[in-house]
């Protein structure tokens, strides 16, 4: 973009100050400043976003399977996930793009070393999960890695380096998370340096739209994807295109499904799969009332699925969604800045916004949902701090009980 246009496109949002700096970033921090620019959302950046998704809507309890009813139906589910699976219908998406910073590690967090007597890698125990499938159906199914600018290279080598734990090269596929602008609370974009822009990562909701833009989507859609398995990277337990859960989700006819464990006490810190105003939602635990959260009925709490971000989402579900947008969400948060005199900013408190999406969202955007029990000790090592609770601590004990080498 030429600097008239590029002036122009920021006068228009009133951010002219982005360019305050030009004469002195040279050429390469002229085209890295330019694009940063040319790739912003502008009806995503707003502060007209704040609180707008704040009011909760009529709240009421969602059906689901039961673990009891998985396994009377188990060889039904499994059969119809397995034919799925064989013809080519599911890929899988690992939300790959945080760095390991709580774990004391420099680097992606899927590439921190869990073992004991041995290297035993975060990737590597997904893979290997992803494998006790493929190899009983006789099938692989492709691998969407997410990363980040932070982390892709990394990522990337690391896959590299250990030969992709002996998952077929062909079938794994890395593709970046869109960035998106920070703002200070007066709407105006902050700088990171003289020649780029505030960015984080616009969210786990941005997956799809992430995969659209690296051509990715579209390369699914001509394998004959239908069904997308979307996972995060932190939990080592969980079962990667399951077979069962897929074969459910299919035969229940809906748009999504989502893995679900019971929830241990009301004020556990996960999400809440239940219905809002009649459709599917997720009601994050901070924002479910404590009446709610402790409502209790004779098989126990009444709002007691905690998802573990474990989804399905049908491809032409997704399509459309991507078009209808997903809900923004601002973040007010602490946002290191260049200040106007040129000197590095680290604020004490919140001084702007981030925005991103929700892959919850998604849950509510298809309309229909399966909740599909599992069971937390064989499905729910989380890990998100070095020792303590959903710890590498916890991770390595409940593997231990699986049955897992480290």
């Amino acid at each position: 973009m030429e600097f008239q246009q590029l002036k122009a496109l920021l006068a228009a949002h009133g951010q002219e100050h982005v360019l305050r700096w030009w004469d002195e970033i040279g050429e390469a921090g002229r085209e890295k400043l330019s694009r940063e620019v040319e790739e912003i959302d502008w009806n995503d950046v707003s502060l007209s976003h704040i609180g707008a998704n704040g009011a909760r809507g009529a709240i009421a309890p969602i059906p689901g399977l039961s673990l009891r009813e998985i396994e009377a139906r188990r060889a039904e589910f499994d059969a119809a996930g397995v034919d799925a699976i064989r013809a080519g219908k599911l890929a899988a998406v690992l939300l790959a793009g945080g760095q390991g910073t709580r774990l004391g590690l420099n680097g992606p967090k899927g590439t921190c070393d869990i073992g004991i007597t041995r290297p035993v890698y975060i990737f590597e125990r997904l893979i290997r999960n992803l494998q006790d499938v493929t190899s009983r159906v006789g099938a692989y199914v492709p691998l969407l890695i997410m990363t980040s600018d932070l982390n892709d290279e990394a990522t990337r080598a690391f896959f590299k380096e250990h030969d992709y734990f002996g998952y077929p090269a062909q079938e794994v596929y890395f593709f970046r998370q869109a960035m998106a602008p920070a703002m200070d609370e007066n709407g105006k974009l902050l700088l990171a340096a003289k020649d780029g822009l505030a960015l984080s990562p616009n969210g786990n909701g941005g997956w799809y739209a992430s995969l659209v833009r690296a051509g990715l989507a579209e390369e699914m859609e001509r394998r004959g994807v239908e069904w997308y398995n979307v996972f995060a990277v932190d939990n080592v337990l969980q079962r990667i295109a399951d077979p069962v859960f897929l074969g459910a989700t299919i035969l229940s006819g809906m748009a999504s499904g989502a893995k679900f464990v019971r929830k241990a006490y009301p004020e556990e810190r996960v999400g809440v799969l239940c219905l809002e105003d009649g459709l599917p939602n997720v009601i994050e635990y901070y924002e479910l009332s404590k009446e709610l959260s402790e409502l209790s009925d004779e098989t126990g709490l009444v709002y007691s699925y905690g998802v573990i971000l474990n989804y399905l989402f049908r491809a032409d579900m997704l399509q459309r969604t991507y078009k209808d947008r997903l809900p923004v969400h601002a973040a007010h948060k602490k946002v290191p800045y260049l200040g106007d005199d040129g000197v590095f900013v680290k604020p004490e408190q919140e001084n702007g916004y981030k925005f991103e999406t929700l892959i919850l969202d998604m849950v509510r955007e298809a309309g229909t949902c399966l909740p599909f029990e599992v069971e937390r000790e064989r499905e729910f090592a989380p890990i998100k701090n070095k020792t303590g609770k959903d710890s590498v601590e916890s991770a390595r004990e409940l593997l231990k009980k699986n049955g897992v080498e480290l």
